[in-house]
């Protein structure tokens, strides 16, 4: 039963990289005062240090204002207009070329009201912002509230989350530190069962049942021990979110250097767990740390649990790592949040079993097991390193890790791991295992399962349920893949009456960088900017902009689970001219295509870094995916859109922007 909680919070911890990384430095709380009938909404916002909050009033063409929206207006009517507390500063934007006002630190919108029953009512709506620092914006995004109020209420009680525009099914960004907290907090327990840790639980409780003094003074110590133990990895988050801050963090999730450094430790690690050596700290710094804990007393307990985590490290230290290389993405929180929730359940037993000895009498002997553990963590790092190898070989167009060989991999790994978990495959360090174990069993079918899922991939299945963290298909160098695309292009080419995915190869250029870039799903279309809406005027379509990159996890997601809907295909290719602008490629531009940017003054030299200025700079975002719909004046047709599984959803984004177009032509 541990080993399956073990590799299920392996699994979650792999899952939970695809959920998108969200900054929230603006943070809201509503209120509300009431004299009778006439009731004061209070708005209040505040701004972290370096960000600013736009005003309710802004000109045409510049960034989203903050708009307050009511569910049902019919409740009551309004008292005079929002006033502002303070007043926003106004600036001239070179980035915009307009007046701009905001607010930086703190922004207090208030509107009075006066209901129109004494009834007891619900004001229900939501806070429409945007906000922006000196490098970067945050999606337009919603702070949703609801307001419950009658004759004599004086406060509000008041429910709110953030919630992205365009319907998004992503969970309220307070909820995603939640979700990472609950992963990190599996991977603690799932630290515990390593090799290196559970030995020391009975090593650690005799420590405390031996010291001197009373049995309350021994308890107190213990629980001064668990709490050394979340405050040392919690310290080890806040120094990560304070030296991987915003301004790096593209660097460190595309460049080749980082990405080659975290897939050699992951292999290194692995090397490790199938006993080909052993990775230890310094023995200086355990001994030195061990002497200090020999004091007793609560500098006692701080060092044995610096012990502890100096002598785990080579079981902690990946898992650790994973943790942190998912944080590691412009949050302060993040990292923070993700080291107590793993510290918190790694000391967790620790600090139970020495507050209660007893307890021991029912832990199961450290043994071979224990071991296969240790094993099983080492197939999992195999696997999940070749994941940084392909962001770089992806970036840089090396192909050496195309789609097909990055699953012959997975396929060979998972299922040398299902003869592992039979007792097929053994080493050096392992136990003879003459029975297998029902909880072994259902890890060897689970995982088999696995390998045949990931078989037909090979052969150009979607492999949706895994698909961000895969290659693209369009790395596929197998002759179904292009006879798939054939066929497409040819059935597009009889219902659009020999124009192919909205590129007419007679009226339009050949596409630049269509040879190392591809559109999914058999789709046609550009990867420069200007000569797709040159392409797109020509036709008299509307423009599809699809911002995304090539280490984009969230971006393969949608184009697996959304762009591949039938609906959504056949609008694309037919009704739009797609442009997919890449973030994060590093090709080099010829000098005449080098761009000055507009909002830090620097030479952008690499198509990634062209078009990542390029989204910052047009629209205030540097998140992808991110979709934008233009007409052939590069006017936006309706809001842009973000991470959004929900096909439906996407169908209407879609059919919304090809109306407006209707409307304009």
């Amino acid at each position: 039963m541990k080993r399956i909680i073990l590799f299920v919070s392996f699994l979650f911890l792999m899952g939970y990289q695809g959920i998108a990384q969200v900054l929230e430095p603006v943070k809201w709380t509503f209120d509300s005062k009431q004299d009778g009938q006439e009731v004061t909404l209070i708005f209040k916002a505040v701004i972290d240090e370096g960000w600013h909050l736009y005003d309710t009033n802004l000109p045409d063409g510049g960034p989203v204002k903050t708009t307050i929206h009511y569910a049902d207006s019919t409740l009551f009517t309004f008292v005079g207009e929002v006033s502002k507390d303070p007043q926003p500063t106004e600036i001239f934007d070179k980035t915009f070329n307009l007046k701009l006002r905001y607010f930086t630190k703190q922004a207090v919108l208030t509107q009075k009201i006066r209901l129109k029953n004494s009834a007891k009512s619900e004001i229900r709506g939501s806070v429409e912002f945007m906000s922006c620092n000196d490098e970067t914006c945050t999606p337009p995004t919603e702070a949703e509230f609801a307001i419950h109020l009658n004759a004599k209420a004086s406060k509000a009680e008041v429910s709110s989350s953030v919630v992205p525009l365009g319907g998004s099914d992503l969970q309220p960004k307070s909820g995603n530190l939640l979700y990472f907290l609950f992963f990190s907090f599996l991977a603690g327990l799932a630290a515990i069962l390593t090799p290196c840790v559970f030995p020391m639980i009975p090593m650690t409780v005799s420590f405390f049942m031996n010291s001197s003094g009373s049995k309350l003074k021994s308890r107190l110590y213990a629980a001064f021990y668990g709490l050394s133990i979340i405050a040392i990895y919690t310290v080890i988050g806040t120094l990560v979110s304070v030296i991987f801050g915003p301004g790096i963090a593209n660097w460190l999730s595309t460049h080749w250097l980082p990405n080659l450094i975290f897939f050699a430790v992951f292999m290194l690690f692995a090397f490790s767990f199938f006993g080909m050596f052993e990775i230890i700290l310094p023995s200086w710094m355990v001994n030195k740390s061990d002497q200090q804990a020999d004091r007793g007393g609560l500098m006692g307990s701080f060092f044995m649990a610096l012990t502890l985590v100096l002598v785990s490290f080579s079981c902690t230290g990946p898992i650790v790592g994973a943790i942190l290389v998912q944080s590691a993405g412009g949050q302060v929180l993040k990292p923070i949040v993700g080291m107590f929730g793993f510290s918190l359940a790694f000391a967790l037993p620790f600090t139970l079993f020495a507050l209660f000895p007893a307890w021991l009498n029912n832990l199961p002997k450290s043994g071979g097991w224990l071991n296969s553990v240790k094993v099983v963590l080492g197939f999992l790092e195999l696997a999940l390193g070749l994941k940084f190898l392909s962001i770089a070989d992806q970036t840089y167009h090396w192909r050496i890790l195309d789609r097909e060989i990055y699953l012959a991999i997975w396929i060979v790994i998972f299922t040398l791991l299902g003869f592992y978990l039979l007792g097929k495959l053994k080493f050096a360090h392992d136990s003879d295992t003459k029975t297998v174990s029902v909880p072994r069993l259902m890890l060897a079918i689970l995982t088999f399962s696995f390998v045949v899922y990931l078989v037909p991939g090979m052969f150009g299945a979607p492999l949706k349920g895994i698909s961000g963290y895969l290659p693209p298909q369009t790395s596929l160098d197998f002759d179904v893949n292009q006879i798939v695309r054939d066929e497409i292009k040819i059935a597009s080419s009889h219902t659009t009456g020999g124009v192919l995915n909205s590129v007419d190869t007679e009226i339009c250029d050949k596409p630049k960088f269509g040879e190392f870039l591809h559109l999914p799903h058999g789709l046609e279309g550009y990867f420069d900017y200007e000569q797709g809406m040159a392409c797109a005027r020509k036709q008299n379509k509307p423009v599809f902009i699809d911002f995304t990159g090539h280490g984009c996890v969230n971006c393969r997601e949608m184009e697996a689970n959304v762009w591949s809907d039938p609906r959504v295909l056949e609008r694309l290719r037919n009704n739009y001219v797609v442009i997919a602008l890449y973030v994060d490629d590093k090709s080099n531009l010829p000098e005449s295509e080098w761009v000055t940017s507009t909002y830090d003054g620097k030479v952008k030299k690499t198509l990634g870094k062209k078009y990542a200025d390029f989204q910052i700079a047009r629209y205030g975002i540097n998140a992808q995916p991110y979709y934008v719909l233009l007409d052939g004046k590069e006017q936006m047709l309706v809001q842009p859109k973000a991470y959004d599984l929900n096909a439906d959803h996407f169908v209407d984004f879609l059919d919304a922007g090809l109306a407006e177009f209707s409307k304009r032509k």
